[in-house]
């Protein structure tokens, strides 16, 4: 028989070393300050006025000369604003999804509320727009893929669905499936 080898054991590996704590976690994005709706001037004339309370009235549901604040959005679009949800969010003071549905507001809260919409100046124009979409315009002949566009206006920036898309684009396209940008922006911002 062969000698027995002479086995060392191993060393016992030494402990691993404590895991880091955690990094804290990050601060919660600030939300925008709400607008003063008080310290808002109302530059309206009275026949406009008058004109927006009969179109605010339009969207009162119960009769009792209230809106609840989901509906803001909607009737400053419709008396031709163009606000982001966001400048809506901002403009109504940040609510919770809740107040959304729940709270109410008169047309003399609501005003103070159009006339901020009224003097925000960072609306796109024409030229801004034909510009953003002159991006996608990989030939350089004045068009864009239909689908390309479809794509974009699902995806990125302030979502559509695909019924909003279908709608906006109805007609648009020609028989290759492009689109005519300029004609598509002075169609847009005609509505």
């Amino acid at each position: 028989m062969a000698p027995k080898k002479d086995v060392k054991k191993p060393a016992a590996a030494p402990a691993p070393a404590p895991a880091p704590a955690p990094a804290p976690a990050p601060a919660p994005a600030p939300k925008q300050p709400a607008i003063d709706l008080k310290s808002i001037k109302i530059e309206f004339s009275k026949e406009q006025q008058d004109d927006f309370k009969e179109a605010f009235l339009l969207f009162d549901r119960t009769g009792d000369a209230k809106i609840t604040l989901s509906q803001v959005g909607d009737i400053i679009r419709a008396l031709g604003q163009n606000p982001t949800n966001a400048e809506i969010n901002k403009i109504l003071g940040n609510p919770s999804k809740e107040e959304l549905n729940a709270k109410k507001i008169t047309f003399e809260e609501f005003l103070p509320m159009l006339q901020a919409a009224a003097n925000n100046k960072e609306q796109g124009t024409y030229e801004d727009f034909v510009e953003g979409l002159r991006v996608f315009d990989k030939e350089g002949n004045g068009t864009v893929m239909g689908a390309e566009l479809r794509h974009v206006l699902a995806t990125l920036g302030e979502r559509m669905t695909e019924e909003e898309v279908d709608e906006l684009m109805k007609g648009q396209e020609d028989s290759n499936g492009c689109i005519n940008y300029e004609a598509f922006v002075k169609h847009i911002l005609s509505v």
